[in-house]
């Protein structure tokens, strides 16, 4: 059964930002993966998380067992 969007809001939030190493977001947004990343890597979901502290825009791809397959 894949993750409900819910359970990839928590792992995206889980997970701290590559510059700061804060865990504090402004912006998160969680969607389903488009179709040619579904293909390309096999995320289900595509997480674009903005920084709290310094602003950084990081992007992340979750499967449906709940690991992250990118992250940047």
């Amino acid at each position: 059964m894949p993750i409900t969007k819910e359970r990839a809001e928590r792992i995206a939030k889980a997970h701290a930002c590559v510059v700061c190493g804060e865990y504090t977001y402004k912006k998160l947004v969680v969607r389903p993966a488009s179709a040619a990343v579904r293909h390309e890597v096999g995320a289900a979901w595509q997480a674009v998380k903005i920084c709290g502290v310094c602003g950084a825009e990081q992007e992340m791809g979750i499967d449906e067992d709940g690991d992250v397959v990118y992250g940047g």
